[in-house]
């Protein structure tokens, strides 16, 4: 492995680079081309992210659940708060909207006032018969009131379904098809056909129109998603340029560079779409995390390329020593970056798996591309002008690395002392962080479709459903008195709870079917009697509006029971509570000897993942720490050297985590990867600070303070500058309007911050500290990779390219 990355071998890289220019263009073009047919390929997820593996004991329940029932998130609601519902004229065009939309094929049925039905019973012979509650097509205004009156005073068994009692709300529930709803035909029919009739709708008739429910929640979402990756990219790719240009004063250097990232990008897409997988939350920020990462390796090459054409003017040397030098330490920094994203592919979760292969394969081409195409367009360019090299002399940046000698040199206690504090006010913090599995918390806030969220949580106790399947054990168990009351018991119990909504189930058909018998009486909307069970309960198969209702929560056998419930957007702390208080009632209610009861459903699988994903990626974490440890002691054939080398880069991620907590940042998918990010990506200043302290040592008969403020020096422009990209390429995330992403970008923007720092005030301070124990000739043996060492001899290599750049 050392043999492969010496200096012999760069050195032969270089050459076949070199003089193979077209030749490896053509092949960049042709690959290219290649991943851009792939695009045709790429696929959005058109449902929430499953965080649990396929084997988990509750996605199994979960998938049970679905073989009874169905897709049980197929609903969308739209509502009207408005008293002028029930004037002529909108009564019928509301019921009106609801048929054009059930005449649509992506919808099963509608539930809507017009569809509205009535269990009634009949004389001679005695029976019970459904009948519309809306029998006249266009009513007046005396008609259409006396419906208002039976809707909110008559009919207790649509409350929660039609309206709401708390402020006359009125809903209109629309099933689609079970099997769209989580293909991209949801997504067409939402943006193409409903989201216009409502607006229609609501134009003409001046009414405000709420619309929720999972799948409109989930198409929305994903289209804020697929809109932002545009924006990202864009804003990226601007932020970056500008402060690239701002360091290097150069058009064409900006301009290579931007090539080379939009290159990464391209490919980014392309290998996507060739592995098949879905863009998500977490795939969708890897393209602009590209063009941040692509870009120091930029700033690292063309700023060798400079220093070394300012040295000796020598275009086809400075161009090998690039390629020899910085292509060996940009391999080893970029390895350990994709290596922190490649940990993620050891969890069970396909959401990080799929995220860790992708963002790994992309780091590792981004810098192939970086560089094969930064020395080949330059040796076909001029060499820069004077007015090129000028930043090289910045007196602001020598400003900038006096102070951070000084520091060193004179303030080292000091330095510790601000760590230490920062290590103490950082764990204080920690104990603070509470971990979120809210499914709608990082949703963009601001949209209207939140916002309407936030209304049906007011009115209707949620949007998001929370399923309890309970197995009787017996074929038409459920259907059996003894277990209604059970039932009954059990939906007493979920409405005491607050974040809940009163649950829809077989009780609620059975108990309209009482209140039919007693002539619509709705204070005998109850359960019938052990004597009346026998001629009312029969008649609840006949219940339907559209669809057999009763076969919405009884299956066929007549073996397990449904009852919906909806849930307000809680998090996993909150959920867990909840069912700590529910589970023992609940087995009171139904004894495990004899029943089977689960709850399910797609929010709480949710809150689970979460809290799964959480200790699989604090593993994750811990193995990329590990690894990466290894790593430095294998480099620098030092186990000492991990001591050094970790605690500058762990101390970012501890101040990080604390400040996490004092600012109510919860730790969730989206935040949890700030730590993975953060450390992949800051230890590469701590290798090359290292590798160049390791060659100062040489270079200075192990003198250690001369070498260290020496590496000091020469480090600390590029890691400034790499840095403030960083910095500023990650803060591109905060214009998100996914509270995660914006929390990502942010927390990631800070931990780099620190990092830097870190690696430039206390690494420094710990090798002059240690240097009896840990910094010193003994300890720092001939490393297994010689990052920045000097060719000995090139001269061959150099005129042999002169004769090759003048054809």
């Amino acid at each position: 492995m050392s043999k492969f990355l010496s200096f012999g071998f760069w050195n032969a890289i270089a050459r076949i680079i070199l003089r193979n220019r077209v030749l490896i263009l053509a092949l960049i073009v042709g690959f290219t081309v290649f991943l851009g047919f792939q695009w045709q390929n790429m696929k959005f997820s058109y449902t929430e992210a499953n965080l649990l593996p396929n084997d988990d004991e509750i996605n199994i329940e979960y998938n049970k659940f679905l073989e009874k029932f169905g897709e049980e998130g197929s609903m969308i609601v739209m509502a009207v708060n408005d008293s002028t519902l029930f004037t002529p004229e909108k009564f019928i065009a509301w019921n009106n909207l609801a048929n054009t939309l059930e005449a649509f094929e992506e919808i099963e049925y509608t539930l809507s006032l017009g569809d509205l039905q009535r269990l009634q019973k009949f004389e001679d012979p005695a029976r019970f018969e459904m009948v519309p509650l809306v029998s006249i097509p266009s009513p007046d205004t005396l008609q259409v009131q006396e419906y208002r009156k039976e809707i909110f005073n008559r009919l207790p068994f649509y409350e929660g379904l039609v309206y709401s009692k708390k402020s006359n709300t009125i809903q209109t529930a629309v099933y689609l098809d079970k099997e769209i709803v989580n293909t991209e035909a949801r997504k067409d029919f939402i943006v193409n056909d409903l989201i216009p009739l409502i607006e229609e709708f609501e134009t003409v008739h001046d009414i405000n129109v709420y619309t929720s429910g999972m799948p409109y929640i989930r198409t929305l979402n994903s289209q804020n998603i697929i809109d932002e990756i545009a924006l990202f990219i864009g804003a990226a790719l601007l932020v970056t340029s500008l402060i690239f240009f701002f360091f290097f004063r150069s058009i064409r250097a900006t301009v290579i560079s931007m090539i080379t990232v939009i290159i990464g990008v391209m490919w980014a897409f392309g290998i996507l779409g060739l592995l098949h997988f879905e863009i998500t939350v977490l795939t969708a920020i890897i393209p602009p995390l590209i063009i941040v990462i692509g870009i120091p390796n930029c700033i690292f090459l063309i700023n060798k390329y400079q220093q070394e054409i300012q040295k000796h003017g020598n275009q086809a040397k400075s161009l090998q020593r690039v390629i020899t030098k910085i292509g060996n330490a940009t391999l080893m920094t970029n390895l350990t970056t994709a290596l922190g994203f490649a940990t993620f592919i050891l969890t069970d979760s396909n959401l990080l798996s799929e995220f860790g292969i992708v963002a790994s394969l992309n780091i590792v081409a981004i810098f192939i591309l970086s560089l094969l195409i930064i020395p080949i367009i330059y040796s076909y360019m001029s060499p820069p002008r004077e007015k090129h090299l000028k930043h090289l002399n910045k007196r602001w940046i020598e400003g900038f690395v006096a102070w951070m000698e000084r520091m060193v040199r004179h303030r080292r206690i000091t330095i510790y002392i601000t760590s230490l504090i920062l290590l103490v006010v950082s764990i204080i913090g920690i104990y603070t962080i509470r971990i979120s599995g809210s499914l709608l918390e990082d949703m963009p806030q601001k949209a209207a479709f939140f916002k309407d969220v936030i209304f049906f949580e007011e009115e209707f106790d949620g949007v998001m459903p929370l399923e309890i399947l309970i197995d009787t054990k017996r074929e038409n168990g459920a259907m059996k008195l003894s277990n209604l009351k059970r039932m009954e018991e059990l939906e007493h119990l979920i409405t005491e709870q607050e974040e809940l909504s009163a649950p829809l189930s077989v009780v609620r058909l059975v108990k309209y079917a009482k209140q039919a018998y007693y002539n619509g009486n709705p204070k005998y909307f109850q359960l019938p009697s052990t004597q009346e069970q026998n001629f009312i309960l029969p008649y609840t198969r006949n219940l339907s509006s559209g669809e057999n209702i009763l076969e919405t929560y009884v299956d066929s056998t007549g073996q397990y029971a449904r009852m919906t419930t909806f849930m307000q957007d809680i998090g996993t702390e909150e959920m867990e509570e909840i069912e700590e208080e529910l589970w023992p009632k609940i087995y009171k209610i139904f004894p495990e000897e004899r029943y089977n009861v689960t709850m399910t459903g797609r929010a709480l699988i949710f809150q689970k993942g979460t809290n799964y994903l959480v200790k699989n990626l604090v593993i994750s974490l811990g193995l990329a720490i590990f690894l990466i440890a290894l790593f430095m002691a294998w480099m620098f054939r030092s186990l000492r050297m991990i001591f050094v080398s970790l605690v500058p880069n762990i101390l970012p991620l501890l101040v990080t985590a604390g400040l996490m907590g004092y600012l109510g940042v919860p730790i969730k998918p989206s935040t949890i990867l700030v730590f993975s990010i953060a450390f992949g990506i800051s230890v590469d200043d701590t290798i090359h600070f290292l590798a160049k302290y390791r060659q100062e040592l040489k270079a200075n008969n192990w003198k250690i303070k001369r070498s260290v403020y020496a590496a000091l020096r020469e480090t600390g422009v590029s890691m400034f500058y790499t840095s403030i990209v960083l910095f500023f390429g990650f803060s591109v995330f905060m214009i998100s309007s996914f509270g995660g992403t914006v929390a990502l970008g942010g927390l990631v923007s800070a931990t780099l911050l620190f990092a830097m720092l870190s690696n430039l005030l206390l690494l420094p301070s710990l090798l002059l500290s240690l240097e009896k124990n840990i910094a010193n000739k003994q300890t720092l043996k001939e490393p297994a990779v010689n990052i920045l060492s000097e060719p000995e001899e090139d001269e061959d290599f150099e005129e042999d390219e002169k004769d090759e750049f003048q054809k």
